[in-house]
């Protein structure tokens, strides 16, 4: 019944900011005390399942009373009114989990110390045809061991919690290459935070201020020693997180807000930036000056980029519902335009993530894609008869809450041989939800509450013993799996 306590958790998040609005700090040292006492009444194990739920519902109606309703989510410091109907939804699936094992396992681990460990599932399943072992691949396999996917993807509770950048909207959280421990996210305040999370305790290395307005996304180099920003200000500005140092700044040449970046993975010198006047244009960031003919339009404004494993091809998502394709020269930054797929007509494109293969029963190339409204997409990435330029396939459709937010997604970083794979997103019910792509009914692995406004972004760190989410109301929750 861990993930009763969970529920409650979440219930408390989301009331957090109506307890003290003068003084924000104290949310989240009330969000960590509440999750310290759940954590230690779900391991005791004192309470009967049916007296939680009641204590659920009972907490739930008693905050309702003091406080209000919660209004519906119209701006990025506001709280869904969906949120409080969420976990009451929770509540009644659980009930029904637990009549199957298969599934109340997983979801009664979700959040608890004292969760019992998990029971062997036998051999793991030959590897597909095709498909070559890589170190990471046989170190995850050793990880998951004979776990279930449900299983293998459940949290022991909440790491830690940030909240640097309260009542600022925080669109990305990114560990650093490699780091299992060195995490970044940028603010709509107009900052960047660096943090480390071992060892010692938790902190806040530096926060990198210079943009003048909100930052919409950043990343890492691969040897973490640059970061890039885009701001919604016009400009692209380079980091030294060592220090906090700005090395760069490059003005957009039409003085358009950018809304997204990328390197290139296979030339760091050149970084790929999206702008809401429909450009996606390749910079040189030795020199700060776009590349030759490194330079494409979209129909609408670009709000997410990605490159596919070899960085042969650049993916564009923008707001008219399409997903462009470029190829793209690593040397030069030159960009040809390859192929474009209205994927959700009327709607907005807000992350991309690119994997070489999904799944063993999926070993293809793959494409994940945040689709507003309320869709969570897995493409299968096809060479189109005749033009041979990428094109895309859908595989798999999850069913999402996402009307306004710019909502980001993630594959798991670890690809095993066992059966099955996930997916993990952010959702305007301000929970992270954790789908296996393998599964054709029943798809939810896992699904994590305790953020008190939409969950913007996750991501996991290298090795996926930790997982980092954000929200809309600034806070930065850090799980820790089950098995780390």
């Amino acid at each position: 019944m861990a993930a009763v306590w969970q529920q409650v958790l979440a219930v408390d998040a989301r009331y957090a900011a109506y307890r003290t609005p003068r003084w924000p700090q104290f949310r989240t040292q009330y969000v960590r005390r509440r999750s310290q006492l759940l954590r230690e009444q779900a391991q005791g194990g004192a309470l009967e399942g049916s007296t939680r739920r009641w204590y659920l519902r009972v907490r739930t109606r008693l905050l309702a009373q003091r406080y209000g309703a919660l209004s519906e989510q119209s701006s990025c410091r506001a709280h869904s009114s969906s949120a409080l109907r969420a976990s009451r939804t929770t509540l009644d699936r659980m009930e029904d989990f637990e009549d199957d094992p298969r599934v109340a396992r997983g979801h009664r681990r979700s959040l608890s110390r004292g969760s019992h460990p998990g029971v062997s599932r036998g051999v793991p399943d030959e590897r597909p045809p095709g498909v070559v072992p890589t170190p990471l691949a046989e170190a995850s396999r050793a990880m998951a061991g004979d776990t279930t996917l449900s299983e293998n993807y459940a949290f022991a509770g909440v790491y830690h919690v940030f909240d640097q950048h309260t009542d600022s909207a925080v669109p990305k959280v990114q560990f650093a290459h490699d780091d299992r421990h060195l995490l970044a996210c940028c603010s709509l305040d107009g900052t960047i935070s660096v943090c480390r999370l071992a060892p010692g305790p938790p902190a806040v290395l530096r926060v990198l201020r210079g943009h003048g307005g909100g930052v919409a996304d950043f990343a890492w180099s691969l040897s973490n020693d640059v970061l890039v920003s885009a701001s919604l200000d016009g400009t692209l500005r380079l980091w030294a997180p060592a220090d906090g140092r700005c090395i760069r700044r490059v003005p957009d040449p039409d003085g358009a807000a950018l809304l997204c970046c990328a390197f290139q993975p296979l030339n760091n010198n050149l970084t790929v930036v999206g702008s809401a006047r429909h450009m996606v244009r390749v910079v040189n960031i030795s020199t700060g000056k776009p590349a030759r003919g490194g330079a494409g339009r979209l129909p609408g404004r670009v709000l997410a980029l990605c490159f596919d494993a070899p960085g042969r091809v650049l993916w564009a998502g923008d707001d008219r519902g399409s997903v462009s394709s470029f190829l793209c020269d690593p040397g030069t930054g030159r960009l040809t335009k390859a192929s474009r797929v209205v994927v959700q007509a009327g709607g907005s494109i807000t992350s991309l993530s690119a994997r070489a293969w999904a799944s063993r029963e999926a070993p293809d190339p793959s494409l994940l894609v945040n689709a507003c409204p309320d869709r969570l997409l897995l493409f299968r990435v096809v060479e189109e008869e005749g033009s041979g330029a990428p094109g895309l396939r859908l595989r798999r459709s999850f069913p999402t809450r996402h009307r306004e937010q710019s909502l980001r997604s993630c594959f798991c970083p670890l690809m095993s041989f066992r059966q099955g794979a996930c997916v993990v997103t952010g959702s305007e019910d301000a929970c992270v939800h954790f789908f296996d792509v393998g599964r054709t009914a029943r798809a939810t692995v896992n699904t994590l509450q305790g953020h008190g406004g939409a969950v913007l972004a996750v991501a996991f760190n290298c090795d996926e013993s930790l997982l980092a989410s954000s929200d809309a109301t600034g806070t930065v929750i850090v799980w820790r799996r089950q098995h780390a």
